[in-house]
């Protein structure tokens, strides 16, 4: 008989019960080894099958079998566990490298300023001692300082261009290693091994800037390579054009590049930039490619302005890339700009003055795909659908690409604007080119046109208050029915070829008349990709594709409320069910760029759960005041945009449609952003209450005392740390309060309530309480209304109501009686159904 032994090192031995190891033969090891790569645990019954088939292990026991393979395994996870260990190693010692580096650079920093303001003490008394009066002089003097001074063109020959090309390199290291830049840590981000790196944005400096130090497991060549294909993954490049390259004696290359940008939103141009991109190899080995804008140069090529745009200055900037010990490369990444804010409405100025959001948009999204390359590679699983990461993300850039063009509209992709019907709220484009409308076909027949060969995009931006970024598209999200209009759905479905029915797709979430298929997540969980599946069409079933089934791709970013100056994003797209990588991509959706960013972010544990976001506690009643500290952000701009495809013939009738869709959906996220904003009803981001409604923890309190008080019983059951609102509303039975008017309204709901009529937060106050009962539970409400007045409570048995969507609701009984506020007046009336259920 064999005794298992603990030992996981030596797998070619075998413990006798005497004591002694027998060791397998080669030929042994060699068939358990193949076996194991084919099941690595067999079962028993497996084992025995093993044996016979191999004759060279007949004369192994079951047992022994057992137990190399438990030998195996551990060696095998023993294995895995030194290697990443190994990885973690490595990435520690580059960031420990990456740290001592800002450290001795930190401390030049401070001997500079201590200088500085022994300088500046020292004029500052040589100022105070004069007594000569200079006013006048000043005056001039000051006045001249702040001239911008007119440098001569500079020299664009070739010895001009290798001439700036060094000068920009010096001044770009002096960036990413040197102090010429004062950089203060951004704000929420914290170095350390499982970090993107450690990030910094500019503090005093012209333009805005950012820098990037991290660590990637790309070799330098394949790190520079990826980050010069800058549209591959800043969303925001709309094309780098190479004008012209020349070699350099040294080996590097110049290059003049034009590049353009994309307009964030649609109150804004777009900008472009002429510049100089040098790339050279330093005496170390590093790789460095470094750029800088070529705006006023002679005797050499030019780039002259474009329509629609606005020339925007890229001063010194790139990336520094040097090998790392163990693999990967070590870069800093400079990003410096001046966007000319001048060129923007004053209210969008912070968006081309924020360093902040340089460093999200810009540096950060750079290291953020090289890690995202680097896990492809060495993980090159196959996601959702049967897709690679690689696909997926192409398709993410195909829907982000589709949307800023239809944000932008430039006139040279074939968009051309309709006339205003006389209100400018809303813009429309149409657009004809064949490049456009390539691969698009409209194959169904419910009404719907065959054929289309236009397309038309409805969009407009709109300014948001006190209502954070990543909670409302979240809500969005989650709550399309809120918004979306089914028959536009369909018409948009319709710009596609339906797929074969009834083929088995993966189960997910479901969310407001809608299940949510996960394809994937980006590194960092940065932005994430899912497929939904409409429910209003045809026959429903969650598991199939049947015939009307609605798909949309759908790209969501920026839902972390932690994440400072974070653009948030919700684009979706009808598709294929047959989900081809062809098939066409026309966008829609939703941006909101915060304005102004406070340096506290949001708490990690605010969902959009009511209980667990109205707590007031220590810290007081907080419904009024300021703000923008607690929600990090306080004011931000909405762009919406919308894609139909119709034919030309129809385009008055589909003009007007878009324009009324648009405004409805403006119309709802405007009630939606008012009821998500904490301002209106302490810190809550769910619900939306009347002037004078209490705040949710007191409303909660009042109550629990008038139940106690007219009832005689305690309504919850909780702990003195539990909060007497989350109690109430994780509550399993439906309490729900109704206002006192002549026709009341629910006005309140815990979690059981909403589900039990089927709505949300939002839409709770468009339902009045005789919606929810038939005409006979009408007639009882109300003539037994008056007793909870005049008695303060009244129990009725059981019964039928209804919910929302008119579904019939059974419960066991249910409770009323009147909530009274600490004044003793009536505030309203609640009610609790108990054991309810769906007939």
């Amino acid at each position: 008989m064999m005794a298992v032994t603990s030992s996981c090192k030596e797998g070619t031995k075998i413990a006798m019960d005497n004591g002694k190891y027998v060791r397998y033969t080669p030929e042994q090891v060699e068939a358990l080894e193949r076996l194991y790569h084919e099941c690595p645990k067999p079962s028993s019954m497996r084992r025995q099958q093993l044996i016979r088939e191999c004759p060279i292990l007949s004369n192994i026991e079951p047992k022994q079998i057992k137990v190399w393979f438990q030998n195996r395994r551990c060696r095998e996870k023993q294995r895995k566990e030194a290697s990443r260990l190994q990885a973690v190693n490595r990435k520690l010692t580059a960031m420990n490298k990456l740290l001592m580096e800002e450290n001795d650079r930190l401390q030049k920093q401070v001997s500079q300023l201590v200088y500085e303001n022994s300088y500046f003490r020292q004029q500052t008394q040589n100022t105070t001692l004069a007594t000569t009066d200079t006013s006048c002089e000043s005056v001039v003097t000051s006045g001249q300082h702040h001239l911008t001074p007119q440098h001569p063109p500079r020299d664009a020959s070739p010895a001009g261009l290798l001439s700036i090309a060094e000068e920009t390199l010096t001044e770009f290291l002096s960036k990413a290693t040197g102090t010429a830049v004062e950089w203060v840590q951004m704000p929420g981000m914290k170095p350390g091994p499982d970090s993107i790196g450690i990030v910094a944005i500019s503090h005093g400096r012209s333009g805005v800037a950012a820098r990037a130090c991290g660590l990637v497991g790309l070799d330098p060549t394949r790190v520079a390579e990826i980050l010069k294909d800058r549209p591959s993954w800043y969303r925001d490049c709309r094309a780098v054009d190479v004008i012209n390259v020349l070699s350099t004696g040294n080996g590097g290359t110049i290059e003049l590049l034009y590049m353009q940008l994309y307009a964030p939103t649609t109150l804004a141009p777009a900008r472009d930039f002429w510049l100089l991109r040098y790339t050279s190899v330093m005496e170390d080995g590093s790789l460095v490619v470094c750029e800088r804008s070529l705006n006023n140069t002679q005797n050499g090529p030019s780039m002259p302005p474009a329509a629609n745009f606005v020339r925007a200055e890229l001063l010194p900037s790139g990336y520094l890339i040097r090998p790392c010990e163990g693999g990967g490369s070590i870069i800093h990444i400079v990003d410096h700009m001046d966007l000319e804010p001048w060129s923007v409405p004053e209210v969008l100025r912070p968006l081309y003055e924020s360093s902040t959001l340089l460093a999200q948009k810009t540096t950060m999204a750079a290291l953020r795909h090289l890690r995202q390359i680097s896990q492809e590679i060495s993980q090159p699983n196959v996601t959702g659908w049967g897709r690679r990461p690689a696909a997926l993300r192409a398709l993410s850039q195909k829907l982000n690409k589709g949307f800023n063009e239809a944000v932008n509209g430039f006139a040279d992709e074939g968009w051309s604007m309709l006339e205003s019907d006389g209100v400018d709220d809303v813009t429309l484009l149409v657009n004809s080119s064949p490049s456009k409308m390539m691969g698009i076909n409209l194959s169904y027949g419910n009404g719907f046109p065959s054929m289309g060969n236009a397309i038309l995009c409805a969009k407009a931006s709109m300014l948001l208050q006190n209502v954070p970024p990543a909670i409302l598209l979240r809500f969005l999200r989650e709550h399309r029915s809120e918004w979306a209009d089914s028959g536009i759905d369909a018409y948009s479905a319709a710009a596609v070829k339906a797929g074969p029915c009834g083929l088995p797709v993966a189960r997910g979430g479901s969310f407001g008349g809608q299940v949510i298929l996960p394809l994937a997540h980006t590194i960092e969980h940065e932005e994430f990709m899912e497929v939904i599946k409409l429910e209003n069409m045809g026959h429903y079933r969650e598991d199939m594709i049947m015939p009307g089934d609605i798909f949309l791709l759908q790209l969501c970013s920026g839902v972390d409320e932690n994440a400072v100056g974070t653009c948030a994003e919700l684009t979706f797209a009808p598709i294929d069910a047959s989900f081809s990588d062809d098939a066409p991509i026309i966008p829609s959706g939703f941006r909101i760029i915060p304005l102004d960013s406070g340096m506290d972010a949001s708490s990690p544990n605010r969902t959009l759960d009511l209980a667990s976001t109205l707590e007031v506690g220590a810290a007081g009643n907080r419904s009024t005041g300021d703000n923008s500290g607690r929600n990090g952000s306080t004011k931000s701009v909405m762009t919406i945009a919308f894609q139909f495809v119709y034919e030309i013939h129809l385009q008055e009738n589909v003009a007007t449609m878009a324009r009324q869709y648009v405004r409805s959906i403006i119309a709802s996220v405007q009630r939606v952003a008012l009821a998500l904003s904490p301002s209106n009803f302490g810190s809550h981001a769910g619900f939306r209450t009347p002037p004078g409604t209490p705040e949710a923890q007191t409303l909660a309190r009042w109550i629990c005392q008038s139940y106690r008080c007219y009832l005689g019983v305690e309504l919850l059951e909780y702990e003195g740390s539990e909060s007497i609102l989350k109690t109430l509303w994780h509550h399993t039975d439906a309490v729900l309060c109704c206002s006192l008017k002549a026709l009341p309204v629910f006005t309140f709901a815990n979690q059981a309530g909403l589900d039990m009529l089927e709505t949300t937060l939002v839409a709770l106050q468009d339902i009045s309480l005789e919606k929810i009962f038939d005409d006979n539970g009408r007639k009882a409400l109300f003539a037994e209304f008056p007793q909870v007045m005049q008695q303060g409570f009244m129990c009725v048995q059981g019964g039928i109501c209804l919910s929302s969507m008119g579904r019939p609701i059974s419960y066991e009984r249910a409770v009323a009686w009147k909530v009274v506020n600490d004044e003793e007046n009536a505030h309203c009336i609640c009610f609790m159904f108990v054991n309810w259920s769906f007939v």
